[in-house]
Order: structure tokens, then sequence, then C-alpha cells
């Protein structure tokens, strides 16, 4: 039997993305409509908030272990959390956690390196990019990064909290990020990592100036992979 996946959720469209990636692309692993069992425990955003815009990564990591907990009481095995920044506050909860976790940045310089990319253009909350939990990780695997400028922080974390959380996925703002991409771009990246678990529901492959990082399918597929016992590239040639 498949291990039961539980997902510590955040925000919910970032968290309903990784949610529908899991089913739908179990069912290529274990056959038609199938997937492994699937726990999801949410707090309201607006508690994360509160925290996360005091600095207090402790605070958020008593949410995510309070989550962590009722998962594990419904019989998870191990647990991903669908949201970049709040991987801040791990380090704080992961030696009192009832199950082990999985890392969104680790996946992201994974696939990074399967794919042969040197230098990432690291996007998201202007939280998660002044943070070390990408640059940490991808300089463990020899990687590369840039990050948005001051200004393009503050603009691409208004169009994150104002409309992506909410399901609105404006045109202008799917331009501004092609203009920060395509920047970064001619400064020597060669991937971009879409690290707000919303931003592939802006910014898809087709849109992109460079090629994208999608850290909340990438997070999906690595469950599936430690779920299954499958191979790496039985889930990522659906990539």
């Amino acid at each position: 039997m498949p291990e039961h996946i539980g997902i510590v959720a955040v925000s919910a469209e970032g968290a309903a993305l990784c949610y529908r990636a899991l089913c739908l692309e179990g069912a290529s692993l274990l056959g038609p409509h199938n997937h492994p069992e699937v726990t999801m425990h949410t707090f309201p955003l607006a508690e994360y908030m509160r925290h996360i815009e005091r600095d207090d990564w402790q605070g958020v990591a008593e949410l995510m272990l309070a989550s962590a907990e009722k998962l594990a009481n419904a019989g998870a095995d191990f647990l991903i959390c669908p949201d970049n920044t709040a991987h801040q506050a791990l380090p704080f909860l992961r030696e009192r956690s009832p199950l082990p976790w999985l890392h969104i940045a680790e996946e992201a310089a994974s696939e990074a390196v399967r794919l042969g990319y040197h230098k990432l253009a690291v996007t998201g909350t202007k939280y998660l990019v002044e943070s070390d939990v990408y640059p940490e990780k991808l300089r463990a695997r020899g990687l590369e990064f840039l990050r948005p400028d001051k200004e393009e922080r503050e603009r691409i974390n208004q169009i994150i909290f104002d409309e992506l959380v909410y399901g609105e996925f404006k045109p202008a703002s799917l331009r501004y990020f092609q203009a920060v991409i395509t920047r970064m771009k001619n400064q020597g990246c060669d991937a971009v990592v879409l690290g707000c678990t919303e931003l592939p529901l802006l910014v898809s492959p087709v849109d992109s100036p460079l090629p994208t990082l999608d850290s909340t399918r990438l997070l999906a597929r690595a469950a599936l992979r430690r779920a299954v016992g499958t191979s790496i590239g039985a889930v990522a040639a659906r990539g």
C-alpha cells in the first residue's frame, strides 16, 4: 500500500494545486482514478500572516506543528507543506515533529541539477526571497541564483497577497512577472523557480521567458515518489 501523505496547508490556492497534482498524477503510477491516501489540514492564512509579518518563525512553526499532530493522528506517514515561505519555520519544528517532512526547495534544487541548470532566478513572496530557504539548498547543490530587486520584491509580494491567494490571475500581473524574469534572464539565469505555490497558476511554461521550476508540482511529485516508492523518472517524465 502507498504511504499516506499529510499536507500542512497554508494558503488555499497553492494547497489546492498541490492536492490536485497528487490526485491527477497519482493515476499514472497506480492506475485510473487512483492515488495515495491524502489528508490535509490548514489554519486560516490570517493566523500565519500575523506571525510572518512580525518575523516570528517560531510562531509559524507552532501552527505547522499543530497541523502535523492532527495529520499524524489521522494516519499520515510523512508531511509536505505546499508553501515556500513557511519553510523558514521548518528548523524550529523538525526535532519535535511527529512525522518526517519533504522540503520544497530541496526538490526544486534536485530538479534543477537533473535538468542541467546552473543559475536560477528565485521568485516568491518578499519573505521567501529575502530568506535563506532557497540559497541554502541551491548552494548545497552547487547552483547559483539571483533574487528580484527590492522594488520587484514588493510588487511581486503585492500581487501574491492581493491577487493570487484569492484566485485572481490578471494579465497585467503576468506581464509584470514576464518583465522581471526577462531581466534576470539577461543577467545570466537559465531557469526560474516559481517559489510561491500560487505562481504556477499565473505563470505557465509557455508564458515564461525562462524554463520554469514549478515548486508546487515538484513537491507533489516528490510526495508521490515517496508514497509509491517509485523512481524519479517515472513521475518527472510527466513534467
